[in-house]
């Protein structure tokens, strides 16, 4: 069992940093109306070499297209991705500040746990939003 639940781990944190840069994208291209490198820079305050490389392996892997000097686009499995990250965070954040996490803390705490949570607890802390916590039986 051990060694399903570090390969998860692993294999979660392989893709952590695509799904940052496809929600980025996305909530950049919602507010502004197109996404550019230097946008993603100042984003994640990181250098453009950075970026540069990040934004080709996205590319590389059908997340995104662009050309040099040009704007960033997610592509349809992009877009899904980016949808797929938003509703993991929102609802690990949502989930954090009805537990009594503070707005700062949730929003800290959140950018972590969204890459972790299984689909099952994600919508677990979905029905606890929704219903509030479930009742447990009293056992003796």
């Amino acid at each position: 069992m051990p060694s399903r639940i570090f390969k998860k781990t692993r294999s979660d944190h392989a893709t952590e940093v695509a799904e940052d840069y496809v929600e980025a994208i996305a909530e950049i291209i919602a507010a502004n109306g197109v996404c550019r490198s230097m946008d993603l820079v100042a984003h994640f305050d990181v250098t453009h070499a950075t970026v540069n490389n990040t934004v080709g392996r996205l590319q590389r892997d059908g997340f995104v297209d662009t050309e040099p000097y040009q704007p960033i686009s997610l592509t349809a499995k992009g877009r899904r991705l980016a949808v797929k990250s938003q509703r993991r965070h929102e609802t690990v954040k949502a989930f954090l500040r009805r537990i009594g996490v503070s707005e700062t803390v949730a929003a800290i705490d959140s950018e972590g746990i969204e890459h972790h949570v299984s689909e099952e607890t994600l919508r677990a802390m979905e029905l606890v939003l929704a219903n509030g916590l479930p009742i447990q039986p009293e056992t003796r």
